[in-house]
């Protein structure tokens, strides 16, 4: 970066300093001029948005509004590699090569995932996520899924489950066949007992499981410094619905119990920390994901520097996922873009390792394409981004570090809540954590059901006539504790009612749209309803274009459709919609909408027939499952 010499003139030096009261009069002023009666001093809150855990994010950020004077100074926020770590636990940040790129394996057969690892570490990958046991691999193959990789090379991370004890010595086992020094070793033996019980409900194996890990880790710490034995996995939590915020604060309750297990079993605190690993998911909310990385390493180090732990032992060794929640199963090639998205936010907030998984993900197994995008996604940030290169490219801005402060101290209330439940497996086996999450997740589902909160290719521009995207089934992953929740599911079920009435019928259900007057009248209220029927899996028909009173009965029944929503301008409305509506139930619909809010003429539409209003803000999910109803689709 080129450094220009101070020759004493500044381009803005004949202009006054702006003030933040300034900026807030001249946003009053715009918004009073949009009918927004408002004071100045509440304008900023006006323009807020507000997020999950009770943060918001605010329209303007200065070095004057910083949370806890965390405003991207080095006193606040520390240099990478150096505690409190905010900025990355390695003091050259992702400078050195980047992250380690880690894509995850899931098929049961150890000869094709055999192919898949080789694929994907000759084209990019650095290091092998494996499930092995009941949901993978069998632990009797692990050979055989990892025959002609190089050990000491390609780092090894295991996710067995309930048999995660079996499949580590069998990987240690196979490290020491092949002539793998001890010292050589990499990866994670993968021991989350605690993980596993909220996957689960098996909360009465914890402490033996917790046991059987310290064991592992004991011997990872006295023979194999580079490899550790114990994941704190918070997918769990953020798949049953969880916010950033109570992710963190699960992940940090977690990783104490580990803390005190270990150093029980004799472990040092600073080699307990060596055996940890935490994994988190990342999500198309890019800021909060950064935010999120940031944060999580911040409030490690608090926890390490109280059990005593100094200098790197301290920092915080993080796995990035991409988000399993995000995925969705209608219009998959979405996912490409959200996970593109997600990967990003992992890299800039500091993710020692990411995984992006496959845009197939939510279907079943993922083809060769698949894990092809999914790999290349971190290549081309690494190699033609160069997002690498950047040590925390996020620090500084007042925005992220605000939010980064913010979600910290979410999180440890959250953390301090779990603890004073008697720690994570008690908070877990009493249900503390199932009722906090569900509540949040509650609450998330309203947002999606108003499409608040939209789902491109799902509740927005929804594609009926694209042809599904078929994928070999994956094992059925551990359940009986914590749900794992979709932000597509409930629309999925409104689309799996109408394929079912499709491969019943031959046809789709479908809505008449009753256009009225010119295109420039009714277009935009029509491409709302199409998209709001489809949304459904309600096929619109909108035919012919504009329609009266006196052909609107012909049109429907012509149509094929069961129910009906008028379309077109206010004004037109108030001079052709009573009538229509007439003629619509009169030519048998069994429900007609009017798009749009009816103001001051609702009575008189609802007399005329008029049975609901589709109108932006409202509840998709129950309009669209009560029309079904109302056309008795199953």
């Amino acid at each position: 970066m080129t450094v220009l010499p101070d020759n004493g003139f500044s381009p803005a030096a004949e202009f006054p300093n702006a003030s933040h009261e300034q900026w807030q009069r001249l946003v009053g002023t715009v918004l009073r001029k949009a009918g927004k009666d408002v004071p100045d001093d509440a304008a900023e809150n006006m323009l807020s948005t507000a997020l999950e855990d009770g943060l918001a994010t605010r329209p303007l950020y200065t070095a004057g509004t910083a949370a806890d004077g965390v405003a991207g100074t080095a006193e606040a926020t520390g240099y990478p590699g150096f505690a409190p770590f905010t900025r990355g636990g390695r003091p050259e940040g992702s400078a050195a090569g980047g992250w380690d790129v880690r894509q995850r394996h899931d098929r049961p057969d150890p000869v094709r995932a055999n192919e898949a690892v080789l694929a994907d570490l000759e084209n990019g990958v650095t290091s092998l996520w494996l499930s092995a046991g009941a949901a993978g691999v069998p632990v009797s193959s692990l050979a055989t899924a990892l025959e002609g990789v190089y050990l000491d090379l390609a780092p090894v991370v295991l996710d067995a489950g309930a048999d995660f004890d079996a499949a580590a010595r069998a990987l240690l086992r196979l490290y020491e066949e092949r002539g793998v020094p001890p010292e050589a070793a990499l990866g994670n033996l993968g021991a989350d007992p605690l993980g596993h019980a909220a996957r689960t409900g098996g909360h009465a194996a914890v402490d033996g499981g917790m046991a059987a890990a310290a064991e592992l880790a004991r011997l990872c710490a006295e023979r194999h410094p580079r490899l550790r034995a114990v994941v704190v996995d918070a997918m769990p939590y953020h798949e049953a619905g969880a916010s950033p915020a109570q992710e963190l604060g699960c992940s940090l309750a977690t990783g104490v119990a580990w803390l005190r297990t270990l150093t029980a079993a004799g472990l040092s605190a600073q080699a307990a920390c060596g055996q940890l690993e935490f994994r988190y998911a990342a999500t198309a909310d890019q800021f909060l994901t950064i935010a999120k990385l940031r944060a999580a390493r911040r409030l490690w180090a608090r926890v390490a520097e109280v059990c005593g732990v100094q200098g790197p032992g301290g920092a915080q060794r993080q796995h990035a996922v991409t988000s399993p929640v995000m995925m969705t199963r209608r219009d998959p090639w979405v996912n490409m873009l959200r996970t593109a998205v997600a990967s990003l936010a992992a890299g800039v907030g500091g993710a020692d390792a990411v995984t992006v998984l496959p845009f197939d993900h939510a279907l079943g197994l993922p083809d060769a394409f698949a894990r092809r995008i999914a790999r290349n996604t971190s290549t081309i940030l690494l190699e033609e981004s160069h997002l690498g290169r950047v040590i925390d490219p996020a620090g500084g801005s007042w925005y992220v570090e605000q939010l980064t402060s913010e979600l910290a101290a979410a999180a440890w209330e959250q953390f301090r809540d779990i603890e004073r439940a008697g720690g994570q497996a008690a908070a877990l086996r009493d249900g503390l954590i199932a009722e906090r999450l569900g509540a949040t997740w509650e609450a998330r589902k309203k947002k999606l059901a108003t499409r608040r909160e939209p789902v491109t290719g799902v509740s927005e521009f929804p594609l009926l006539a694209e042809p599904a995207v078929e994928r070999e089934p994956a094992p059925v992953p551990p359940s009986g504790g914590l749900p794992r929740v979709r932000r597509d599911e409930a629309y999925e079920a409104l689309r799996a009612r109408s394929d079912a009435h499709l491969a019943a019928t031959g046809a789709r259900p479908r809505v008449f749209l009753a256009a009225l007057g010119p295109a420039a009248a009714h277009t935009a209220r029509a491409t709302f309803a199409a998209n709001l029927f489809q949304a459904g899996g309600i096929e619109p028909v909108h035919e012919p274009v504009s329609v009266d009173a006196a052909s609107a009965a012909d049109a429907f029944t012509a149509s094929g459709a069961a129910v009906a929503c008028i379309c077109s301008s206010d004004a037109l409305y108030a001079e052709q919609a009573a009538e229509v509506a007439k003629a619509l139930k009169s030519a048998g619909a069994r429900q007609v909408f009017l798009a749009g809010r009816p103001g001051e003429q609702r009575e008189t539409y609802e007399r005329a027939g008029v049975d609901a209003f589709a109108v932006a803000g409202g509840d998709a999910v129950a309009v669209l499952s009560a029309v079904l109803d109302r056309i008795g689709v199953a």
